[in-house]
Order: C-alpha cells, then structure tokens, then sequence
C-alpha cells in the first residue's frame, strides 16, 4: 500500500478520535459550560448530523477541487474548528464548530475513500479501504480512551488540543505526498449519472442496516457488562478494549478477502454475525462466553462493514467521490438508528439482552433483502470491478 495512504489514515484516526471522544468528557464540558448534561450530549448529536448531511454534499463540492486540495481544506477545517472548541466560553459557538468539524470530516472521509482506491490496482479497493478504516478501529482501541485520560489530567479542553495536534502531521504529509495534480473525478454530473446503480443503492442499505447492528449493541455494551455479565464497573473498560481489538481484526482481515471472496464474505460473516448477536443475548449472562463474543462480534460487524463500503466503491467506478460520500452517509444513517432502536427495546421493558435481539434482526433484514437483491447486486458495472464483483 502506498505511504500516502497510511497518512490518510493518520487523519481518519484522528477525526474518529473527535467523533467518539465527547462520550467521556460530557460531565467535564456541561459543569464549565453551565448546561445541562443533556444540553452537551448535543454535541455528539451535532456531529452525527454533520456526518449524514454534510457526506454526500461535501462530497459534491470536493468535485470542484483537486483530491489534494479538498483533502487539505477539509483536514484544515476540522483542525481549526477544534482550536476554536478548544478556546470558546460559548457553549453555542462549541456546538457550532462541532457541527462544522462533522461537515469537515464528512468531506475529508469521501475523498479520501476515493483517493485510496485511485492509488491502488483497480481490484484492490478493499485492501485500500481497509487500510483506510483502520484509522477508525484505532481511534475506538487508542484515540478515545486516550482522549478521556487527556480530559481527566488536563480539562476537556486538552482533548481538543490533541485532536488538532494531532492532525497537523497528517496535514504536512497530506501536502507532500498526495500528487498536486490529483483529479477531483468526471464531475457532479458525471459523477451523478454513475450513480444509477441498483447494486450501490442495495449495498448502501445493507451497509446502514449491518452498522445500525453494530451501534446497536454497541452503545449499551456498558450496561451489558454490568448488569447482566456482572463483570462490574472495571470491567466496561475490558469489554470495549476487546471490541475496538475485534474490530481492528475484523477490518485487517476483511481488506485481505474483500477483492478476491466478498460475496463469500459477506454472506457467510452476515449469517455468522446474525447468529453471533442472538448468542450473545442468551449467553450475555456468562462473562467468558460474554468476553469472547464481543471480540468475535466486532471482528465480524467491521469485516463485514468494511467489505461493505469497498463494495459501494466498486458498485460505481465512475462516481467514487460521491460513492464514497453516500457509503459515509449511509453508515452514520445506521449508527444514529441503531443506538435509538436499541434505546427503545430497553425503553419497553425489553431489559439490557434486547439490543443484541434488535441488531440480529438488522443483520437478520439485511440477508433477506440482500437475497431478494441477488440478481440487482451481481450486475455488471463495469470491466475496472466486474473481477472482483464475480469472484
């Protein structure tokens, strides 16, 4: 994989450090800031909007630039916002540049999906995708808790600080190593007309139901260790340092088999997976059990979803800024969905086992839509994926 490529992931990593690091300082900022615990929990809210909205549009609005310099100016963006949130007194100019820092890096994740697969032989966009991503699962395993310490030695301000520190080498690398004269694509009218495609609509949605499972669950992997594994409150961190693992190995292995086995892979880690999330609420109860499948389950739920987004890439050749935008979307669609559906199993009365029950319906929708889409998903978009979508 070429250098540049690793840097790309630099900044990933940093901008999933952003994304998820306010789940450990919102008491910090509420208490400075005089608002309500809820009132900062907007925050996260803000960004997940960003992601979804600004995906897709920023993506379009990259098309008017050279990869290199959309790249630099939404890695630009996101670093000032965060020297902005890292120096306020207004809680209204912090959710502000919050929302922006998601607008930013919605941008930034659609180029540089498309940027990674442009560097590689055309039937290696899931080993590029892979590497790319795996700035994400760094940011869950390292960047967050991390992020937390900062903010706990130093203030929630520090958190920010770093987030901007940290996306100043990827800057500089960013600078010299992507190619001046990177195309931006064929256009938005190009790239909109390559977006005709059934098999890119169907993996979206499989790609925001598979999410949707992962988040799920996810979210309430607290409550899950606690109250129904028993491990206590030392072991929340155990449980989703071996989620952030999985997931990492889940990415890393899945970028291995993505261009040569992805129907394989999909179907089989789909159906495991399903399988995986429905053991997992009976056996929640065993904390070994417990602990191994949260390792496998986020193995299987980044491998799978991984293989997704490079799918949605090879589903439109002609269009990988806006494919790579919508496959951003798409994911933060299912992220948002998921924690909700969740939120609303327990709300009922459903106790803590039920969101694992709700995401292996998702997963369980997904299959049954991704074989009613068989013959959609297998068309043939082109000579640069048709070996890859065959295999």
């Amino acid at each position: 994989m070429p250098f540049a490529l690793y840097l790309l992931g630099l900044a990933v990593f940093a901008q999933g450090t952003s994304e998820f690091m306010l789940s450990g300082l919102g008491p910090e900022i509420a208490a400075e800031m005089g608002v309500s615990l809820a009132a900062a929990g907007a925050l996260t809210s803000a960004f997940a909007v960003g992601m979804v909205v600004g995906a897709p549009l920023m993506a379009a609005l990259s098309l008017r630039w050279s990869r290199r310099g959309a790249l630099l100016g939404f890695l630009g963006v996101f670093l000032a916002v965060h020297v902005v949130g890292a120096v306020t007194g207004s809680f209204t100019v912090l959710l502000v540049s919050r929302a922006v820092g998601a607008l930013a890096n919605a941008g930034f994740l659609a180029v540089a999906l498309a940027t990674a697969t442009g560097m590689v032989a055309s039937d290696a966009k899931g080993r590029a995708t892979s590497a790319l991503l795996g700035g994400v699962t760094l940011a869950c395993i390292v960047g967050v808790p991390a992020g937390a310490v900062i903010g706990q030695l130093w203030g929630w301000r520090a958190a920010f600080w770093a987030v901007a520190l940290l996306s100043l080498p990827a800057f500089a690398g960013i600078l010299h190593s992507v190619p001046k004269g990177a195309a931006g694509g064929p256009g938005v009218r190009g790239e909109l007309a390559a977006l005709r495609s059934g098999r890119l609509r169907l993996t979206l949605l499989w790609g925001a139901l598979v999410n949707g499972a992962t988040f799920c669950t996810f979210t309430y992997l607290a409550p899950l260790a606690t109250e129904v594994a028993g491990l206590g409150t030392g072991g929340v961190p155990v449980v989703l340092a071996l989620f952030g693992v999985g997931s990492f190995v889940g990415v890393a292995m899945g970028g291995r088999i993505a261009d040569v086995r992805p129907v394989p892979l999909l179907v089989g880690g789909g159906v495991a997976l399903c399988a995986g999330w429905v053991l997992f609420a009976l056996a929640a109860g065993e904390p070994a059990v417990a602990l191994v499948l949260v390792l496998v389950q986020g193995a299987l739920s980044f491998g799978v979803g991984s293989t997704l987004i490079s799918q949605a890439l090879y589903a439109a050749p002609g269009a990988p800024a806006l494919a790579g935008g919508f496959a951003t979307a798409a994911f933060n669609v299912g992220a948002a969905l998921g924690p909700w559906a969740g939120g609303v199993a327990i709300g009922a009365g459903l106790g803590f086992r039920s969101p694992p029950v709700v995401s292996a319906g998702l997963v369980a929708i997904a299959l049954v839509t991704a074989g009613m889409g068989r013959r959609v998903w297998r068309e043939r978009v082109g000579s640069v994926s048709t070996g890859a979508q065959d295999k």
